[in-house]
Order: C-alpha cells, then sequence, then structure tokens
C-alpha cells in the first residue's frame, strides 16, 4: 500500500519559515517526480513546486519562487519544502503528491497523495 505523509505545518508569524517533509512508503520514490501543492478554503488546489527524480531539475510557482526550495533525499523517500518569508496569503493546506509520468502543475496527473498538514501564517 502506498501511502504520502506530510509533517512540519504549523503556526508561524509572517517572514518566518518552515520545512515541511514527506515521507514515502510502499513503493520506492526515487524514479518519480515529487510536487508540492496547496489549497486554500474555497480555493482550487494550487502547484506550488516539482522536483525531477534525480533533484537536479526542480519548478515553482511564481508566488513562491525565491521563497520556497524542494529537495528530496531518495535514500530517505522523503522530499522536503523549505519556506521562507512566509506570507498571510501562503496559508492553506499543503499536500505532496508522487508522479511517474511529469505532470508538472497539472494536480490531476498525480498518483498518489499525501492527507495534507497546515500551514498557517498570521500577519
Amino acid at each position: 500500500q502506498v501511502q504520502l505523509v506530510e509533517s512540519g505545518g504549523g503556526l508561524v508569524q509572517a517572514g518566518g519559515s518552515l520545512r515541511l517533509s514527506c515521507a514515502g512508503s510502499g513503493r520506492t520514490f526515487g524514479n518519480c517526480y515529487m510536487g508540492w501543492f496547496r489549497q486554500a478554503p474555497g480555493t482550487e488546489r494550487e502547484f506550488v513546486a516539482v522536483i525531477s527524480w534525480s533533484g537536479n531539475d526542480s519548478r515553482y510557482a511564481e508566488s513562491v519562487k525565491g521563497r520556497f526550495t524542494i529537495s528530496r533525499d531518495n535514500a530517505k523517500n522523503t522530499v522536503y519544502l523549505a519556506m521562507n518569508s512566509l506570507k498571510p496569503e501562503d496559508t492553506a493546506v499543503y499536500y505532496c503528491a508522487a508522479d511517474w509520468d511529469y505532470s508538472g502543475s497539472n494536480f490531476q496527473g498525480y498518483d498518489y497523495w499525501g492527507q495534507g498538514t497546515q500551514v498557517t501564517v498570521s500577519s
């Protein structure tokens, strides 16, 4: 059974930092793309970042470019999202997802999802 489990969310003041983790199990994730998405109440799921299986290539939403960094440790089946200079508009539930065929920012193409972790940024 494939599972993705996010952790690291919480409440932080604007300008602060958080690092999210997503641990995979039940399958080898070293050969898949891993993405982060977020969803605020009343909005659609929004692409945040994606990283290639090797970790050498990554892509970000314009809204987080320069503030967020996606990385991965294939030996640990884990992907990370380091979030700096957080803003109140970053408040959302953050989800990680695994994709073996590269869907990029299209959340509908991802194969497996975690349950999400809440990030709240206060002003």
